[in-house]
């Protein structure tokens, strides 16, 4: 048996007295990030947000299987946000729709969530009618059955099977009434967590259900801070921990309306998620002081461009800046690349450290924060 098979499915319950302390601990964390976001100045506030979207959008299509190209998602959400960028590049169609939703969902929290707003995030997602190679329905709810299934042919695992088509709209119009009703008696960072299990429960379109759930939970998130700046990415956590993401939400739908496992888990995860905002943090704002004293220094477009790209690559531990990249990057000859890195080393905007045969470039950072490779 399936949750949503239970009778009054959504009466969820669960053990305060295990939920409550994570609680405290972090919504503590999660204020005292904001606080320290509130007194960054607007331009820093627009880096952070810049950072905790693009990995937002990019690592909720990577748990799905889908690899987008982040400087094209990152150069749409600024674009987007009206951010002013020196490294604008131009973006597919396809990225500027998928990043509108996400945008409509952090930047416009307040609004309702209607039928009719979930349907213009579902064409956003799939313009096309197309998911892969196979034909949808697009921008209504699906009619027929729902399956979610992984293993190869024949031996195919059904992990979760979704509520009849015919149930969907009565389904869908409960969520939406809970998720717009502003004067429940519950936590806000709670209800983002419930809202992600109610709507991939429903499972309403033919494709793209994880990806709006997710969405749908971010938009959530914004209303419990209260605020368009995004300083944390849930997404890029559940990436990291996608397995058992995947598990916790397999194991809560076949189980019944107790929850407190499901919310124990994704309170601890959303923990971590502000932790490892607390690093995005530091290097937004070792930039900020980094770009402050050389603001006097004469660059070219290229070396400005690297410099911005080593902090933008700071948590993908790509490895050291190395000649042959930067010449790689820019499509120049291995002369020029080394005149351009001696002159950052010698104006002190980069260090250099020699292995062996090799000469690796790293950012000088003044809070000594250490770049990791390229």
């Amino acid at each position: 048996m399936y949750i949503h098979e239970i009778e009054n499915w959504t009466n969820f319950t669960w053990e305060n007295d295990r939920i409550y302390p994570l609680l405290v601990k972090t919504r503590y964390l999660q204020g005292k990030l904001l606080g320290k976001i509130d007194n960054l100045g607007f331009e820093l506030n627009s880096e952070s947000t810049l950072i905790s979207l693009t990995l937002d959008v990019v690592d909720s299509y990577k748990i799905e299987g889908e690899f987008l190209n982040p400087d094209h998602v990152r150069s749409s959400i600024a674009q987007q946000l009206g951010i002013e960028k020196n490294d604008f590049i131009t973006s597919p169609r396809d990225i500027e729709t998928i990043v509108s939703v996400y945008l409509d969902a952090t930047q416009n929290f307040s609004k309702p969530l209607t039928e009719e707003r979930l349907f213009g995030w579902h064409h956003s997602l799939f313009p096309k009618g197309i998911s892969g190679i196979q034909k949808i329905e697009v921008a209504h709810y699906r009619s027929g059955g729902m399956k979610v299934v992984s293993g190869n042919f024949g031996r195919e695992k059904i992990h979760f099977v979704a509520p009849s088509p015919e149930k969907v709209p009565y389904e869908m119009e409960h969520f939406l009434s809970w998720f717009n009703n502003d004067h429940l008696v519950i936590d806000p960072l709670l209800k983002a967590f419930i809202s992600h299990l109610w709507f991939v429960t429903i499972h309403p379109f033919d494709d793209g259900n994880g990806r709006i759930a997710r969405t749908i939970m971010d938009m959530q998130l914004a209303r419990s801070d209260n605020s368009k700046i995004r300083f944390y990415s849930l997404s890029n956590q559940l990436y990291k921990e996608h397995k058992h993401y995947n598990q916790i939400i397999e194991k809560t739908q076949k189980g019944d309306c107790d929850i407190t496992g499901y919310l124990e888990w994704f309170l601890n995860c959303f923990e971590r998620a502000l932790l490892s905002s607390e690093v995005h943090l530091g290097i937004v704002l070792d930039k900020a002081k980094f770009w402050d004293h050389h603001a006097e220094k004469s660059l070219n477009s290229r070396q400005r461009f690297i410099i911005n790209y080593l902090y933008d690559q700071y948590d993908k531990k790509m490895g050291y800046l190395r000649s042959s990249n930067y010449a790689k990057l820019h499509n120049i000859s291995a002369d020029t690349a080394l005149r351009d890195l001696k002159d950052l080393v010698e104006k002190e905007m980069l260090i250099v450290e020699d292995q062996g045969k090799k000469t690796n470039y790293l950012i000088n950072s003044p809070s000594k924060l250490r770049i990791p490779k390229l």
